[in-house]
This record gives C-alpha cells, sequence and structure tokens, in this order.
C-alpha cells in the first residue's frame, strides 16, 4: 500500500512551514493575544519604514514594464503552448475579476471613498463637498486600479508560463527565481522556504476577506431580519461559506470556480443597471469620469507620495502589501487558467481593462455613498464610525430604492466575491503544497478548513485578533516583495526567447 503522503503527492517540507507556521500563528492568537499583537504591531513598523518606498517603486515599475511589452510586438506572443484558449473570453475575465477583486472590493468600495472624505488624504487636503467627493474617488481608484491588478501577475504569470508549460518546471512560487538560481531552487531547501513564505502570505491575506465576511452577514441579519449579531452567527456564516468553497475547489476551476463567477458577474451587472437606473445616475457618472482624471493627472505624485509615512501605513502601502502577498499565488492560478491568450491580451485585460471596471464598481458604490452623504451629512459617516465596514454598506444599500432587496443581493455577491477567492486560493495552495496540477481533494480541505477555522478564531478575540492579522498581512509581503522583484527583468527576457520561438 502507498504511503499517504506519496497517495496526497505531498510536498512535506512546504507542507510544514506553511501550515505549521500558521498553526503556531493560531496559538499564539489564542493563548497570548497581547504578546502576539506586540511582536506583529513591531514588525508592521518595521515593514513600512524599511519597504514602503521599495514596494511603491515596485509596484509602478511592474505596471510600467508590462504596458511595455503590452505594446510592444512581443505583445503576440502566445502563452502556455497551446493555440486555442482553454476559457471562453466571458468566463476568463469572470474569473479574473471575482478571483482578484474578491469581497475585499465589496467591502472598501463601500468604505474607502467614505473614509478619504471623512478625511482627506494629505496630497488633496481639505475642500468644497463635491471636490472633496472626487478627491475620495481619485484616492480610491489609485489603491484598487492600475498598480494594484498589475502586481497580481502579469509580468509573473509570463515568467511561470514560459518555465511550466515550455521548460515542464513545477507550478510554484519558486520556479520565478529559476533564471537567477537554477535547479538548486527547484530542488533545494530554499525553494519549500519561498513556496512557503508566498503560502502564509496569500492564506493571511485570504482569511482576512472570510472573517469580514462572517461580521458583515451577521450584522446585515440583525438589521435586516433581527437575527442575533453574535459571535455564533459569524461563525456560523463563515463555517457555511467554508464548505461552499471546499466543494467549488474540489469540483476544479472549469466547474465550480467558472460556475460561481459566471454568476457572480451576472448579479454584479444586474445590481449595476439597478442603480444607474435609480440611483443618483449623474453623480456616479460624473464622480467616475472626474475621479479617474484626477486618479491620471495625480498618477505619479499619488504613486510615489512620501510625505506622510503615518498616513500610508494606514492606507498605500497597506494596500501595497496585500495585493503584493498575493502576487505570486496568484501569478500561478492566472497561469492555470490563461493558456492561449496573448502577452498584450493578459496585460490589458489585468492591468487596464479590470482596474477600470473596479472603478467603476467603487463609483456605483462608493460615490453613491458620497451622494447619500452629502444630500444628509452624517447618514454615512456616522455608521463609518470605528471604521465599521460591515455597518458602512449597509448604510448605503438601505438607501437605494427597494433597499431592503438589494441589501439582500449585495449581501449574495460579497459572499460569492469572498467563496470564489476562497475557492481558488484553496485550489492553488493545493497545487504548491502537492506536487500536482489535480490536488487530491483532501488537501484542498485541510487548506480550505484551516483558513476558515483561523478566520473564526481571530473574530472571536474582537478586534485586537483582526487588527493582529491586517498588520501581519503587511509583514509577510517583505519576503513576497523580493520574490517578484527578478519578473521586471526576466519577464522581459523570457518574452523576447518566447516571440523566437514562435517566429513572431
Amino acid at each position: 500500500m502507498e504511503k499517504t503522503e506519496e497517495i496526497l503527492k505531498l510536498d512535506k517540507p512546504t507542507f510544514a512551514i506553511s501550515g505549521g507556521f500558521l498553526c503556531i500563528f493560531i496559538i499564539f492568537a489564542l493563548f497570548s493575544t497581547e504578546n502576539l499583537s506586540a511582536m506583529v504591531n513591531a514588525g508592521f513598523g518595521w515593514s513600512i519604514k524599511y519597504f514602503g518606498a521599495y514596494w511603491q517603486l515596485l509596484l509602478l515599475a511592474t505596471f510600467i514594464i508590462g504596458l511595455f511589452l503590452a505594446i510592444s510586438n512581443k505583445g503576440d506572443v502566445v502563452l502556455g503552448n497551446i493555440e486555442k484558449p482553454e476559457l471562453t473570453r466571458f468566463s476568463w475575465t469572470a474569473i479574473i475579476m471575482c478571483t482578484l477583486l474578491a469581497g475585499g472590493g465589496v467591502f472598501w468600495a463601500a468604505a474607502e471613498p467614505i473614509a478619504h472624505f471623512a478625511f482627506p488624504p494629505p496630497l488633496y487636503g481639505d475642500a468644497e463637498p463635491l471636490q472633496k467627493a472626487i478627491n475620495a474617488l481619485s484616492q480610491s481608484f489609485m489603491h484598487w486600479g492600475f498598480l494594484a491588478w498589475a502586481i497580481l501577475g502579469i509580468l509573473s504569470s509570463i515568467v511561470l508560463t514560459h518555465l511550466h508549460y515550455d521548460k515542464g518546471l513545477p507550478l510554484k512560487p519558486r520556479t520565478l527565481l529559476y533564471p537567477i538560481f537554477g535547479d538548486k531552487v527547484i530542488t533545494g531547501p530554499w525553494g519549500a522556504i519561498i513556496d512557503g513564505a508566498s503560502i502564509i502570505a496569500v492564506a493571511a491575506g485570504t482569511i482576512g476577506p472570510i472573517g469580514f465576511l462572517g461580521l458583515q452577514v451577521s450584522h446585515s441579519l440583525n438589521h435586516l431580519f433581527e437575527l442575533p449579531n453574535n459571535f455564533f452567527m459569524q461563525a456560523l456564516v463563515i463555517v457555511l461559506a467554508v464548505l461552499v468553497y471546499i466543494f467549488s475547489a474540489i469540483s476544479g476551476v472549469n466547474k465550480g470556480i467558472k460556475l460561481l463567477s459566471r454568476y457572480n458577474v451576472m448579479l454584479a451587472v444586474g445590481l449595476i443597471c439597478f442603480i444607474l437606473i435609480f440611483g443618483p445616475t449623474q453623480f456616479i457618472i460624473n464622480g467616475y469620469v472626474e475621479g479617474v482624471g484626477t486618479m491620471i493627472t495625480n498618477f505619479i505624485p499619488m504613486a510615489t507620495f512620501r510625505a506622510d509615512e503615518g498616513w500610508l501605513g494606514w492606507w498605500t502601502v497597506f494596500f501595497w502589501g496585500w495585493f503584493m502577498g498575493y502576487g505570486p499565488m496568484m501569478a500561478i492560478f492566472i497561469t492555470r487558467i490563461s493558456r492561449g491568450r496573448t502577452i498584450r491580451d493578459l496585460i490589458i485585460t489585468i492591468s487596464i481593462l479590470a482596474p477600470l471596471i473596479t472603478m467603476f464598481w467603487f463609483s456605483i458604490v462608493g460615490g453613491s455613498g458620497l451622494y447619500f452623504e452629502i444630500l444628509n451629512p452624517g447618514s454615512i459617516t456616522e455608521a463609518f464610525k470605528g471604521f465599521n465596514l460591515p455597518a458602512t454598506l449597509l448604510a448605503i444599500t438601505t438607501q437605494f430604492p427597494l433597499g431592503y432587496l438589494i441589501s439582500i443581493l449585495f449581501l449574495i455577491l460579497t459572499s460569492i466575491f469572498i467563496i470564489t477567492t476562497g475557492d481558488s486560493m484553496t485550489y492553488t495552495i493545493s497545487v504548491v503544497t502537492s506536487n500536482s496540477t489535480q490536488p487530491d481533494s483532501r488537501v484542498r480541505i485541510f487548506w480550505g478548513i484551516l483558513m476558515g477555522t483561523m478566520a473564526i478564531l481571530l473574530i472571536s478575540l474582537g478586534s485586537g485578533g483582526i487588527s493582529a492579522l491586517q498588520s501581519f498581512i503587511v509583514i509577510t509581503a517583505v519576503p513576497v516583495s523580493l520574490i517578484l522583484l527578478p519578473s521586471l527583468w526576466n519577464s522581459i527576457n523570457i518574452a523576447n526567447q518566447m516571440k523566437k520561438d514562435q517566429s513572431l
């Protein structure tokens, strides 16, 4: 009889590093919350101080190099060594939007514009209400726009696609460093450390939205149906979400994730159309157009702003750390679903089209919130007090016509967004820890349950647990940002090589 690890095809060192570290984090959170918070906060401050400027330049360089590859003749290179894409354009784009935007895009689409309206960003300062609203949208667009999406895989996916499908190297984060270190990073102990660090980072980044889902749904059910808003209800919501995304992950990319993404996009489009027709249409359109224009006008100053490190740690650098934590694992996921796409298609879709759609979504949700706040001061900012993301979203949705129904639909939308992210990350982590692009269902179940359990335990600790996790997300970005760095030049070299191989 085969050994269990042979059946599961486990990469034992990577599995031990990542799974073991996360279990230790859980134990510390349960039995020594104060000490854990102190250590995490110290690490957070150190990361912001010494890596913040580097991260800002890394994201900016990634976006610029990606644009160069897209508009050059290298843009015609086909990825993945097949002629026809495995997924239709709609399914491919839907999966990208639902997986990468995730539930955070729903929470923050409501809360961030209001936060910047109530407390104007230092680059803009105070202004009259309408201009403050535009500035708030502009700052939100920067955080969820071109740079954020670019770091999620446009260059690293090019590197991975070539090395995996053309050269037969494993679909793992360690492969990103193969052009520098060669076989020793694939077979040596450093490879397991690189993979483990990437898994820890993406797990931390995914656990947060799962926990927020429990808080959001429980708060909304209490407001809409007078159900109890307590830890039991929050945990129940997370358990149900975990069951759904584990089942979906087991069914595979071309079934569960594809199906969830398709219906979620349809629901999102339906809500957008309803709000455009019955909501503050002119304010939304004007806010989107002027907000995008303001963001582009101030693009470089916003991307390189360093005058207030305290504010950056709360906002820009925090988001950059969060998104970078997803970088290597998202590159694996994008590589898995993008065979047959051209480099130009990949880069334009992820770093231009998806951000523009995201900005419009922020204009729909956050822009409506700004309109309601200007019309009735305090109607949204009072709900936002204490950085209450669940209350902010509900304060906005209940002011639409048929607000009761719209609030329920937003709950469903948020849930599916986060389930899709949990689904895709469970699958991708399982790929990395099991040496197989079709990992055993037991491995997927383990990672799905582990992330759900961590989310439940952290919300049981109250704001201290969630705060520790948010700060921890930034710390995990430190090693990941070093893993992503070589893709800046390796993507160009590999694109040139594939261009020659394809006789373009």
